[in-house]
Parts: C-alpha cells; structure tokens; sequence
C-alpha cells in the first residue's frame, strides 16, 4: 500500500521470510542500516510524527520503528515514510558529486551530439 500526501509518501511496507523473527530484531537491523550502509540515504525513528514531518526530509526512505509488526513470526509488516520528490533530488545530488569525485567530464561537444 502506498498512501500518497500533498508532498510525502506513506509505504505498508510487507516482507515475507524465511527464518522467525520479531519485530524488535527488525527494527534493530533497520535502526543498524540507517546508521551504517545506508546512512543518508535510509533514516529511522520511533519519535512521533506525521507525514509533514518529513517534508524536505533527504532521505529516500524514514522506517517509522513503532509501526512494524509480525505476524506469524513470518511475514513483517512496517511504514516506510519519504517525500519522494526531494528524496530523488538528493539521490541525484549524491549521484553527481560520486561521478565528480572520480573524475568523470562531460565532453562539452557531446551536448550537441544527442
């Protein structure tokens, strides 16, 4: 399910797998992502928030820890909110300065070739 607002998106987010789990062990491989490998990109909280909140929020997707659940030890359900738009424009931003970081050039000749 996804339930789109004036600016910010709510994701239900549901994950089917394989080994048991509960919900406290998701959220803590969630919180760890946030904070790791996908610091920056992926945010979590268990404050209280609404979707405006995270208007002009930078990241591409902000796990709301107090809403994930399990069901069946099996299936996870959990809220992912992001407001796509300045999400993808930051995902862009970091997008550039990794390809100027490596030296990449546009040729400026080659606007006028596509």
């Amino acid at each position: 399910m996804r339930v789109p607002t004036i600016n910010v998106t709510a994701i239900d987010l549901s994950v089917t797998v394989k080994k048991p789990v509960k919900a406290s062990e998701v959220n803590q491989l969630l919180q760890k992502a946030a904070q790791g490998a996908f610091h920056g990109i992926v945010d979590y909280t268990e404050s209280p928030l609404v979707s405006i909140d995270f208007n002009h929020d930078p990241h591409s997707a902000i796990v709301d820890g107090t809403q994930t659940r399990v069901s069946g030890a099996h299936l996870i359900k959990t809220l992912v909110w992001c407001d796509n738009e300045w999400g993808f424009a930051n995902r862009m931003l970091d997008t550039t300065l990794a390809m100027a970081a490596v030296g990449f050039r546009l040729d400026a000749s080659a606007s006028t070739k596509l």
